[in-house]
């Protein structure tokens, strides 16, 4: 692998999951009713991770591979990839956080104190950062359990029927999947132990299994690729195991359901890729069916999403069909797809992570979420409506707009892998996708509000706390249209880890 003679040993790689970790007691037992404290402490533990992350990145670009514990915990270009992203996510949310959940508990709309939501918020992120940092297959499965749990009481947080609904459903079915994961974790294990091969290496270490994973038989490898897919793939969102992700993103608090699509999944997404990637030399034809669930799964998402009258779950089920591109790229084990998949993973996180921000302001300023109940808003909340334009014609791979460039990655991958229907449906969902997201777009905010309607008459742009998030996350979309070179050296170095199938 890219750097495995320049192994560090590295603190790092602890130090970034455990202070959330810690931050998130140190919110729940000692800050009481200090709302601010808790904002603050939550704010700057997201940004002293993702400058953690950052300067873990700049080290591993610099030739470096970061180790702990012994090789238990492990940072290569790909791990800090994701770091950063779920710091730059978190921290943002965090900040969107201290208006949206202010103005929640003062309709009395929670029936818990703001210290059980930040407390949670930093456990889920210390857990996702977690799963992306850990060495060991046992762990990975923990790791993604460990983010369901924290996930799924801030999924219920608000606590009234529907909620509590959409928080048991995301427990039972993302339990009831994962466990799928945790066989295949078990098997990978099993499998790489009787190899015999290891040397001085360990069978519960990612790192090391790689280097046997071709001499695991035939039959076990088989169904351990088919429980990777199922366990992980469930929480991932890819169809047909996405049933608990429209509900969970749409009950769940706005800055919660921005975390859930545009960091869980793809930390899901990732744990897929790590494990499963590594069978693609040994059973090359495993990339054709993963290739075919992606494009089941961007198809599927988006025409369930057409259907969508509520904009959160049209969002929700946006994110199904989106992941599907992520797992076309990385399922066909090339360069070219792996470097695709990855920069729409990053671009998909920034671009979902708006779109939600802003239909949590539209939430904020009018109380409803119904397409149908809302209209007119682009007047009195021009700032809101600027970004969820940006944001949806980015997703939908508008130029020169960052999603246009990764969309466009992703088709020649396809093209150069001689999978030309692929690339068809890819397009054709691209298309849709424009469809969806400005005709949603143009109902809210310049289309005619309905008559009968409860709006209130001082609908106004929604407070700097909130719209500070969202304008970043909208310049960056930009930025990264405009200048796509920017994330070119830590994506290359991330496509090179995954790519198994050769240039």
């Amino acid at each position: 692998m890219p750097g495995e003679a320049l192994t560090e040993t590295s603190a790092l790689p602890a130090v970034v999951f455990l202070l959330p970790v810690f931050a998130g007691v140190i919110v729940i037992a000692a800050t009481r009713t200090n709302r601010a404290l808790q904002q603050w402490i939550s704010v700057l533990t997201m940004a002293l991770v993702t400058g953690l992350g950052s300067w873990m990145a700049y080290r591993i670009l610099r030739g470096a591979v970061l180790t702990t514990w012994r090789r238990e915990l492990r940072v290569d270009a790909l791990s800090a990839l994701m770091v950063v992203i779920i710091g730059g996510i978190g921290l943002l949310a965090a900040v969107y956080s201290t208006r949206y959940i202010e103005e929640r508990m003062a309709k009395g709309a929670a029936q818990r104190g703001t210290r059980t939501f930040y407390g949670l918020l930093l456990w889920f992120l210390g857990t996702m950062l977690w799963g992306c940092v850990t060495n060991n297959v046992i762990m990975l499965y923990v790791a993604i359990e460990a983010t369901t749990l924290t996930s799924g009481l801030l999924v219920a947080f608000y606590w009234d029927r529907r909620a509590l609904e959409a928080g048991y459903k995301y427990l039972m079915l993302l339990t009831i999947g994962i466990t799928f994961a945790l066989f295949g974790c078990v098997l990978l294990y099993a499998g790489a132990a009787s190899t015999n091969k290891l040397g001085g290496g360990s069978a519960l270490l990612i790192s090391d299994i790689r280097n046997v994973v071709q001499f695991i038989p035939l039959g076990t490898a088989a169904l351990t690729i088919a429980f990777l897919l199922i366990g992980f793939g469930t929480k991932a969102g890819i169809a047909p195991f996405h049933p608990w992700l429209p509900d969970a993103h749409a009950e769940a608090p706005t800055p919660i359901s921005v975390l859930l699509s545009g960091v869980m999944i793809k930390m899901s997404l990732y744990a897929l890729a790590r494990t499963v990637s590594m069978f693609y030399p040994a059973w090359p034809q495993v990339t054709i069916f993963i290739v075919a669930l992606g494009t089941f799964t961007m198809l599927l998402g988006i025409i369930l999403a057409l259907s969508q009258n509520d904009l959160k779950r049209l969002l929700a089920y946006s994110s199904v069909s989106q992941m599907g591109y992520v797992l076309v790229g990385i399922g066909l084990g090339t360069y070219l797809g792996c470097y695709g998949g990855l920069y729409h993973l990053l671009n998909h996180a920034v671009c979902k992570s708006l779109l939600f921000m802003c239909a949590g302001a539209v939430m904020y300023a009018t109380g409803a979420r119904r397409i149908s109940e809302l209209g007119g808003l682009s007047s009195r909340m021009p700032i809101t409506s600027a970004c969820y334009f940006l944001g949806a014609l980015a997703l939908a791979g508008f130029p020169p707009l960052n999603g246009f460039w990764s969309k466009l990655t992703i088709y020649l991958a396809l093209a150069r892998a001689g999978l030309w229907w692929a690339a068809g449906i890819a397009i054709v969902a691209s298309i849709l996708t424009m469809v969806v997201m400005v005709r949603a777009g143009y109902k809210v905010f310049w289309g005619t509000a309905p008559l009968s309607n409860s709006l209130p008459t001082n609908v106004k742009e929604v407070p700097a706390g909130m719209f500070v998030p969202m304008t970043t996350l909208a310049a960056l979309c930009v930025l990264l249209g405009v200048y796509p070179q920017a994330p070119y050296r830590i994506l290359n170095r991330a496509a090179d880890v995954l790519a198994t199938m050769g240039k």
